[in-house]
């Protein structure tokens, strides 16, 4: 029989599998598992059919986790790792968004692609007009998972994991305006040691980690200056498009997989 190839499809049934009670579904990626020996049929306690994990299946789904981890940069993971506390405290977190924002004009010379209309048949932002529009692609964005619009207090927190990086950042007015412009709060997350909060601008608060990346606790050195925001419809309909993170940083879609089993 030919080897069967794995996927991520997968792999996030098995980590279902693994997380319930182990009822089955009778389809094919169930029989693929079936057939590879990385779970086994068993009958419970009222003779129901359930799915248990093999050992096989429990050394392949660590060894795929494993696999991204080692994949993401220091900067993914630290990213990751700050959107597991933000959906922890009842937020939904989006990655890399990319968001039109408008910025005083004479902050910034704007590329190009940044100076695209937002829709086709939009006529081109003039440069001598009173603002100019911005592509802002946020690290995490997120927002208060509630039903009233009023409470959403849209929130803007840009990564950075190395010195460098944050100062190189700090370089560009343009970018804070147009996260201002898009949420309530913006926030600085870096490692512990990298820069004092005095070094960010205000209305910026700021986020550090202490210790490694994976263990390391996370401790909010200043507030961000509050405002109130109501998100642009082209925001929302950016958000309509996107997929929100997922609420376990096991199944995340940045965290990559090998496609097939070696």
């Amino acid at each position: 029989m030919a080897t069967i190839a794995l996927t991520r499809s997968h792999r996030t049934r098995l980590m279902n599998l693994w997380r319930s009670a182990g009822w089955p579904c009778k389809d094919g990626v169930e029989i693929d598992l079936l057939a590879a020996g990385l779970v086994r049929q068993q009958d419970d306690e009222q003779g129901r059919e359930q799915l248990r994990l093999t050992e096989a299946g429990i050394a392949w789904l660590a060894e795929a986790r494993q696999q991204g981890q080692r994949a993401l940069s220091k900067h993914d993971r630290l990213a990751l790792r700050f959107a597991e506390q933000l959906m922890g405290g009842g937020r939904i977190v989006w990655r890399e968004l990319s968001l039109r924002a408008m910025v005083d004009p004479e902050a910034t010379v704007l590329r190009a692609e940044e100076r695209a209309p937002l829709w086709p048949e939009e006529p081109m932002p003039e440069a001598a007009a009173p603002h100019a529009w911005r592509l802002a692609r946020p690290d995490l964005f997120s927002v208060r998972n509630t039903s009233v619009e009023a409470y959403l207090q849209p929130q803007v927190h840009e990564v950075k994991a190395s010195r460098a990086d944050l100062l190189s950042d700090l370089r560009h007015a343009a970018k804070r305006q147009a996260y201002e412009w898009l949420s309530s709060e913006s926030y600085y997350l870096f490692p512990a040691g990298i820069a004092e909060p005095e070094e960010i601008p205000e209305p910026y608060g700021v986020w550090v980690l202490h210790g490694d990346l994976d263990s390391g606790r996370f401790e909010q050195l200043r507030p961000a200056h509050h405002q109130s925001r109501q998100l642009p419809f082209a925001v929302w309909l950016a958000l309509a498009k996107a997929t929100p993170l997922p609420r376990f940083d096991d199944e995340s879609p940045q965290a990559p997989l090998n496609e097939a089993l070696p």
